[in-house]
């Protein structure tokens, strides 16, 4: 473990992009944008780059460009974990244990001292190309009980690939991790021969059943789909632990719909979580330009690619161009240009007092820590961390220590710890 380095953080005006394609993390050089004013008291927002949507107005006030945040306390940030292969996702076991997920089909177990175990016997084989691989994990509610696990994976197909959500049960017993009992719960229809946007968020909700995120597999001729209701693509999913439906999902019954729907006209999520009040929440990546954070309800269309805060990567507009129509929901909040977000969670812990509440989430291409302050269901504030670093935030989670861990991608991928 390395020795801990004290780091005060504050807001940036300036973020360095990157491009990069498997991460759906592009975004435009650096450029002075003209001077926005904020409100009184508040700090100018963090975001000074022009926008792509040069014309796109918010549809309300902090739709985008909320006033900036300062956490009040330096900052210690530390490695717990190192040498990893590609990570994509990490969830602490009961012990405190770290349960990691390797792109390339691995998953590993990392102790209190950072050590790495070998890897996890008996996971399924993954298509290990572009944004797809072994993607993100979760322990079942009584996973004290029952040891299951489940994680969601690009699987590949004849004709193609898709997003697919197993479980199956943790056994440490022959002293090698091994996953026993396998079982696919959940595959994303129809199959797709792509390499990018699968989602694959997890998330369970109170009442037992799971969210899984799905993207809408990006080109032109997938992505309308996301706007259908007889496709997985685009979509956010709730199943039954056991992959069943749940009987009061908004499309059951229709013989037009997959009923394992939830809401649609998502492009790709790859970051969500449930607020203190158990709700869903998602951030996706845009193009350039428009990455949302909604909160999914049951049977609503977030508009993709119909409306969007964004344009396409090559420049024009998004089909008419247009960023509101009635019947289509308006995210929550958006960034332009993107923060190409990965990973989230709502602080709950003492260690940050005044983060309670508070929404965190990993920047790719913006190689940042997001933190957002919400009132109301509307965001009030943003504050830009962990930027001097250059590592592209993977993933977030809170630790039962209170502490923030981050999963940072870089020359040398690692799980940092966050404390006062």
């Amino acid at each position: 473990m390395r020795q801990k380095t004290p780091l005060t953080l504050v807001p940036c005006l300036i973020c360095v992009a990157t491009l990069t394609l498997a991460a759906c993390s592009r975004e435009e050089p650096p450029v002075v944008a003209a001077s926005r004013a904020a409100p009184s008291g508040a700090l100018p927002s963090p975001e000074t780059r022009e926008r792509n949507g040069v014309d796109f107005t918010p549809a309300f006030e902090n739709q985008t460009r909320a006033p900036g945040l300062k956490t009040s306390v330096a900052l210690n940030v530390e490695t717990v974990v190192e040498g990893l292969q590609s990570p994509w996702a990490f969830e602490f076991l009961p012990d405190h244990r770290i349960l990691v997920t390797e792109r390339p089909g691995t998953m590993r177990i990392a102790g209190p001292d950072g050590k790495l175990s070998a890897p996890v016997k008996g996971l399924p084989k993954v298509f290990f190309e572009g944004q797809g691989g072994l993607l993100d994990v979760a322990l079942d509610p009584q996973f004290a009980r029952n040891h299951t696990i489940y994680w969601s994976y690009a699987e590949p197909r004849e004709g193609g690939n898709g997003t697919a959500l197993a479980k199956g049960v943790l056994d440490e017993s022959g002293g090698a991790p091994s996953v026993t009992h396998v079982q696919v719960i959940f595959r994303q229809m129809p199959t797709a021969q792509s390499s990018l946007h699968f989602g694959s968020r997890i998330v369970f909700a109170p009442d037992g059943t799971l969210f899984l995120t799905l993207g809408e597999r990006a080109l032109p001729q997938f992505r309308v789909h996301a706007q259908d209701l007889d496709s997985h693509f685009g979509k956010v999913v709730r199943i039954n632990p056991d992959g069943s439906v749940p009987k009061d999902n908004p499309f059951v019954g229709r013989s037009d719909a997959k009923p394992e729907i939830w809401s649609y006209g998502h492009r790709n999520i790859q970051a969500a979580a449930l607020d203190a009040n158990g709700r869903l929440w998602t951030i996706e990546h845009g193009p350039r330009g428009g990455d949302e954070l909604n909160h999914p309800e049951p049977g609503k269309n977030y508009g993709w690619p119909i409306i969007t805060y964004g344009i396409e990567y090559q420049g024009p507009k998004v089909g008419e161009g247009i960023t509101a129509r009635e019947g289509l929901e308006q995210p929550v909040y958006y960034w332009d240009p993107v923060i190409a977000p990965s990973g989230m969670m709502f602080y709950t812990g003492d260690l940050f007092p005044e983060w309670q509440g508070d929404l965190f989430v990993g920047g790719l291409g913006s190689t940042k820590l997001v933190r957002l302050k919400l009132e109301n269901d509307r965001v009030i504030g943003e504050e830009w961390l962990l930027q001097d670093r250059g590592s592209r935030i993977r993933d977030v989670k809170q630790g039962p220590d209170g502490a923030v861990y981050v999963l940072a991608e870089g020359p040398n991928p690692s799980i940092l710890r966050i404390t006062p």
